[in-house]
């Protein structure tokens, strides 16, 4: 890290200064408050869709890369014109509350216009993952969402990606709407028919009738240890999450944002947060047609050559590949910060050495550090019902909760489980009462299942740090409990930057071993190998192995308690499968799943005598 970095000032940004309040209870659980008042909010998201399209009428609303890679754009004006077409052609068909939309197909401005459509009049909507249509032996999943939410209309952007899926259905009584590229043997509507409605008075008279309690979206857990749960999004939980959004960070009325974001609308981050919050403040929002997987990042890289945003979110896994493509790209890096105010992560910690990259790109850029925000929720708490929305040194730390959000922490073992209450909060899951009954403690507080604890015992305007899942913490046959989510940020960073993530292994074992994916990138840089050298031998080159050996055993000289210190640790070959449910759509590593289907590397990992593979740091 050099000294420049270190001693560079944070952009300045408008943003509320932290005011929490810490309540300690007599049963040991802790209350933790924001005292920023929420204040009364929209009835319905829409509502932000007619601001805009009164007050920037030419803006862009949305884009998205067209066949020829041009970019086709929506600006306000237009974008609510088409909404209202919609709408009717929504109320013509008879959907309503208990009649929904369901959308199978990815992000793009048509499933954009005809969530926002359904959301005006009161249609839930309900993105489902494309992996439950496309990806082998996910249909069963795809007929569990399909049969809990009973679609009226079911809309995909193109057909013949979806023929098998829809051919699992029973589509009577279903309307199939197709943008284009129609499925054979099925009888679509093609999308223009709808957009070719002329609106009348019901749909203003429709938009009316919704209020707070209005079900806009179903949203769908991940269902990595079960099928998916459908998740109500209200009309109040939107809209309280994007006015505490408006409160920590002041509208600018110079700024207009800009986002390049690939995070996919069936998920609440992508969905709620990302593309709710770009219309709440009147932005443009360009759809990346990229992921942080290998074969797709170079497509989120094309586009960020293109659009510089004014803002960038994503995951941990996207982050580090994107920061390794600003330090070798100059064109990319002077384009990408040229407009740059703030950062972003959600879901999973991101490793600090990320974090310090980025702060150095910056600081070379625009002589600035930027401040990196954090959120922390699910699809249950809509999603943001914590975040970090002050500048400081480091990753993890989740900050406060949001205005009109309540924490609860509990003490489960040695660490503090947090419960949730506030206005984002889900009001039970869709048609699932017992489960409905389990998510709820005795105060109404949701129990969402992961652990915080404080940066500083006395104050907590200094922040809450996130301390992994409760679920997915396990004990050594000692009785010591072992924090993963904890673990998993330390490895990496110990390992960086030849390591993309982990899994880590120990459940009722004498110690901890942690499987290793690689950063190829950095391997072959490291190795210096080249481009050619198989993955296979890749990951066993002399000085890949000697790197991580040596930063583990760094880590262990500073963690060396039997919980936090590595004894035995293996780079694998094959990368995380979004199929086999091993990675989600966002790019968060599922520990159980991950570590069941790859049982075999977890058993050598512990052999009595371990393999030339298994790289032992007691040797």
């Amino acid at each position: 890290m050099d000294q420049k970095t270190t001693l560079a000032p944070f952009m300045p940004i408008p943003h509320a200064e932290p005011r929490g309040r810490m309540t300690r209870r007599p049963d040991g659980s802790i209350i933790v408050e924001n005292l920023l008042e929420l204040g009364p909010y929209e009835r319905n998201v829409v509502a932000y869709l007619h601001k805009w399209a009164q007050k920037r009428p030419g803006q862009v609303w949305l884009a998205q890369r067209a066949k020829d890679r041009s970019w086709e754009t929506v600006t306000y004006a237009e974008g609510l014109a088409r909404v209202n077409a919609l709408s009717q052609a929504l109320l013509d068909r008879g959907l309503d509350q208990a009649k929904p939309l369901m959308i199978l197909s990815g992000n793009s401005i048509n499933h954009a216009l005809l969530v926002m459509a359904a959301l005006q009049v009161g249609v839930p909507a309900s993105p489902v993952a494309t992996a439950y249509s496309t990806m082998p032996g996910a249909h069963a999943k795809l007929h569990h969402v399909f049969d809990l939410i009973e679609p009226k209309l079911l809309f995909v952007e193109q057909g013949t990606p979806f023929e098998a899926a829809l051919g699992a259905l029973d589509l009577a009584g279903v309307e199939l709407v197709v943008h284009d590229d129609p499925p054979r043997g099925f009888a679509g509507t093609p999308f223009a028919d709808l957009l070719a409605t002329t609106p009348t008075d019901a749909v203003r008279a429709a938009y009316e009738r919704t209020g707070p309690d209005t079900v806009g979206k179903y949203l769908f857990t991940s269902g990595s240890t079960g099928m998916p749960k459908g998740v109500p999004q209200t009309q109040r939980m939107m809209c309280s999450n994007q006015k505490a959004g408006e409160v920590i960070f002041p509208n600018d009325p110079s700024y207009v944002p800009v986002i390049v974001d690939w995070l996919p609308w069936n998920h609440c981050y992508g969905g709620n947060s990302n593309f709710n919050g770009i219309l709440r403040e009147g932005g443009s929002l360009y759809i990346d047609d990229g992921k942080p997987v290998p074969e797709l990042v170079g497509r989120t890289l094309d586009n960020l050559r293109e659009i510089a945003p004014t803002e960038y979110l994503s995951v941990a896994a996207g982050h580090a590949m994107v920061v390794h493509a600003l330090e070798e790209d100059e064109g990319l890096r002077r384009n990408f910060f040229s407009r740059m105010r703030k950062l972003g992560y959600g879901g999973a910690s991101l490793p600090h050495e990320v974090w310090q990259r980025y702060q150095d790109l910056a600081v070379r850029e625009t002589g600035q550090r930027l401040l990196f925000r954090t959120g922390w929720g699910s699809t249950e708490t809509a999603p943001v019902s914590s975040t970090l929305y002050w500048p400081i040194e480091g990753t993890g730390n989740v900050g406060l909760p949001m205005p009109g959000t309540t924490l609860k922490l509990v003490p489960n073992g040695d660490k503090l489980e947090v419960r949730v209450k506030g206005d984002n909060i889900f009001p039970g899951y869709y048609r699932q009462p017992e489960k409905t009954a389990d998510a709820f403690d005795e105060e109404g507080f949701y129990k969402i299942g992961d652990a915080m604890k404080l940066v500083d015992e006395t104050d907590i305007n200094k922040g809450l740090i996130f301390n992994g899942r409760v679920v997915e913490d396990f004990k050594l046959l000692s009785g010591t409990f072992v924090s993963v989510g904890t673990l998993r940020v330390q490895v990496n960073d110990a390992c960086a930057p030849l390591v993309a993530d982990n899994l880590v292994a120990g459940h009722d074992r004498d110690h901890v071993g942690v499987l290793l994916w690689p950063n190829l990138a950095a391997c072959r840089r490291i190795s210096g190998a080249g481009d050619d050298i198989p993955v296979a031998e890749l990951i066993r080159h002399p000085r890949v192995v000697e790197h991580v050996r040596k930063g583990l055993q760094a880590h262990n000289r500073a963690f060396p308690g039997s919980s936090t210190r590595v004894v035995r640790a293996m780079l694998m070959e094959e990368p995380p499968s979004m199929g086999d449910h091993e990675i989600t759509e966002k790019g968060y590593v599922n520990q159980r799943a991950a570590l069941d289907r790859r049982a075999d590397l977890v058993a050598a990992l512990f052999a009595a005598s371990p393999g030339p593979d298994v790289i032992d740091l007691r040797a």
